[in-house]
Formats: structure tokens, sequence, C-alpha cells
């Protein structure tokens, strides 16, 4: 067997270490602005449940209760417009991250299969590929690429690192070309409630899949729109030929969600005032944030939805990461996302009120 280091690139975050240290330095702290991790509190509805639940002694099933499946579907048409969504269209998952770095493997994809994920995109999508030793490439269209050999398609819209949407038509088009080669789509779409310019739509939506789920799956998490990264709450939603077989290979994984966790994504997803609070809060960080860059000689492209605004100065993304850790603010180099965004800066929504006011008047000097 190679080496992990033959199979895996440098984890990125790594990089950021001595310009973590000079951020830190700072004489009133660092304003962390590069991981987008919440830092606002779960709500408390979600965590009474949480709590109600904990005497549970027992395995959990891997699908989950019928009464999170219930939920599930019920946001699924409430929210994505599908419909028509059944138990069998929907799967929880262990948080999106250990589904987007296990499913080529999980898929029986290797070697002589390709992967394909955006130019700018989330490292783990090439991870995923690399895990199962599969072939992998970035696009800039998909519906450009060689469909030989190509297995799994990602689409991910809202944008991780770039916050760009996909129009409805766009996502129509991609969709029936995937289709006509027999190419399986995941769209990720863990952003989606977190539109600011830009109106979301998921590729379930009848008017995109044409009112049917051949081919084509959606994933939600619950770590950004409730505060739930720490629960680890993910689903998936869509063709049940697809879900069917990777509901038995995580059977035989032990892939299971926590009974607690379980109860309290039923609260989450039955509940859409807190998710309203927190975009307001997210509305008003990025106002400021965005103000603050621009004042401060950035360009911001895209940005439209997510929790990151994508900045520029016009110079190497590391020269950009410096000159802000001296004001002690850290925020995430573009090339982590692919050798597209070498000038480029993400910067993250997910600090606190004060911090946000922190970094926005440091950039200000």
């Amino acid at each position: 067997m190679s080496a992990v280091s033959d199979r895996l690139p440098t984890f990125p975050w790594d990089k950021l270490t001595p310009y973590k240290a000079t951020a830190a330095a700072h004489p009133d702290g660092i304003v962390d602005l590069s991981v987008g991790t919440p830092v606002d509190p779960v709500p408390e509805l979600v965590q009474k449940a949480l709590v109600a639940a904990a005497d549970s002694p027992g395995y959990p099933t891997v699908w989950g209760t019928p009464e999170l499946r219930d939920a599930i579907t019920g946001w699924v048409e409430r929210r994505l417009g599908a419909r028509d969504v059944t138990h069998r269209h929907v799967l929880p998952i262990v948080g999106s991250k250990e589904l987007v770095a296990w499913l080529p493997t999980q898929l029986g994809l290797g070697p002589g299969d390709r992967v394909a994920y955006p130019r700018l995109a989330y490292p783990t999508y090439e991870v995923g590929a690399r895990l199962a030793r599969a072939g992998y490439e970035a696009y800039d269209d998909p519906t450009e690429l060689d469909p030989e050999g190509l297995k799994l398609l990602w689409l991910n819209s809202p944008s991780n690192p770039t916050g760009r949407v996909l129009p409805k038509e766009e996502l129509t088009r991609i969709v029936a070309w995937a289709r006509d080669h027999g190419i399986l789509l995941f769209s990720d779409e863990c952003y989606l409630e977190l539109g600011w310019e830009a109106d979301p739509v998921s590729v379930l939506h009848p008017d995109v899949s044409g009112g049917s789920y051949e081919g084509i799956v959606a994933v939600h998490s619950l770590s950004k729109r409730s505060n739930l990264a720490g629960y680890r709450a993910a689903f998936l939603a869509g063709d049940p030929a697809v879900l069917a077989p990777l509901l038995e290979i995580r059977k035989h994984g032990g892939m299971m969600t926590s009974a607690p966790t379980q109860a309290a994504v039923i609260a989450a997803l039955g509940d859409d005032e807190h998710v309203r609070v927190q975009r307001e809060r997210y509305a008003a960080r990025r106002t400021l944030l965005r103000e603050a860059l621009l004042a401060h000689g950035f360009r911001i492209d895209h940005s439209e939805a997510s929790l990151y605004l994508w900045a520029t100065r016009g110079e190497s993304c590391w020269d950009t990461v410096a000159h802000l850790a001296e004001r002690g603010i850290l925020v995430a180099p573009g090339d982590f996302y692919g050798p597209a965004g070498a000038e480029f800066v993400r910067v993250a929504l997910t600090a606190t009120d004060e911090r946000v006011r922190a970094a926005v008047d440091r950039l200000s000097t």
C-alpha cells in the first residue's frame, strides 16, 4: 500500500500556522476569519431536544428514526420545492465532509474512473477521489468535460469559496447533460439558505430536475444554517436508486448519526425562525466586512451567497494573508481552493459581532 503522503495532498491549514501566530500577537487579539466555523449559540429548542434524548443507551439506525426521515422529507419539500419526496429519497449522514471524502469509495469508484468538481472548490472533492484512487479534474463548465469514464460530477452552489450561485437555467442544462451521458450528479447545497444577492435553487427543484430525481442527489448540512457543526448533522436527498446501496454500505460501516443528534435535527428542521435570526446576524456582519474591505482597496467577486467574501488586492494571496495578519486578521488564502484562487483570499463571516467590529476598525486605519 502506498504511503498516505502519496495519496493525499498536504493538509492546507497547516500552512497558515505562522500567519496565525502573527495575527494572534496583535495587542487586541486575533480576528479569525479563516475557517467558516459557527460561533453563535446553538438554538435553545435544538439544545433542549438534544438533552431530552440524552438517555439513548441503544444503537441508533443508519437510516434514522421515521420521525427524522419525516422531518427531512418535509423540509426538502417545503424549502427546496421538491415534490413527492418519500423516505426512500433521503439518507442522514454524519456531517457532509465525511460524505464528500468517502463517496467515491462507497460508490465503488477506482482506477479508470473520473471525478470532476469546480475549478475553485472545497479541497475534499479531490481528496475523495484520491482516497478511492480514481482520477480527478477541475472544470469551468462541466458540459465541456469528456464524459468518457466520468462517473461522479460535483456541483457546489452556493460555492465555497466564492459564494457564486448557479442560475436555474445553468443547473437545468447541467442536469440534462449529466443524464444524457449517464453521469451521477451530486450537488453540494450546504449554503443554500444563505443567499444574499441571489436566490439559490436546488437541483431537486422541479424546474431543474424536470420532476424526476434520476441520477441526482443533493447534499445538505445543518452546520451553518443552525450552528450545528459540533453535532455532525447532515443528509442526502435524491435518487432512491443511488441512496439505497449507499444505505447498505453505510450500515456495514456503522456510519450512524447519534440518537440525540437525530432528535436535535428534527427540532432544527421543524423551525424556520432560528434560521431567520441567524441569517440576519450574518447579513449584518457581511455588510460591515464588505464595506470595510472595499474601502481598504479590495475587489470582491461573486459572494452573492454563502458565508464568505471572495476578495482580492491583485497580488499573491499569501501577500494578502501576510498584510492582514499584521493587522491581527487571519483569512484563508485562495490557492487552498485551486490555482485559480492564487490572487484571492476567502474572508469568513463566522466571527462574533465584537470581533467583526474589531476587524472593521483595523481595516479603516
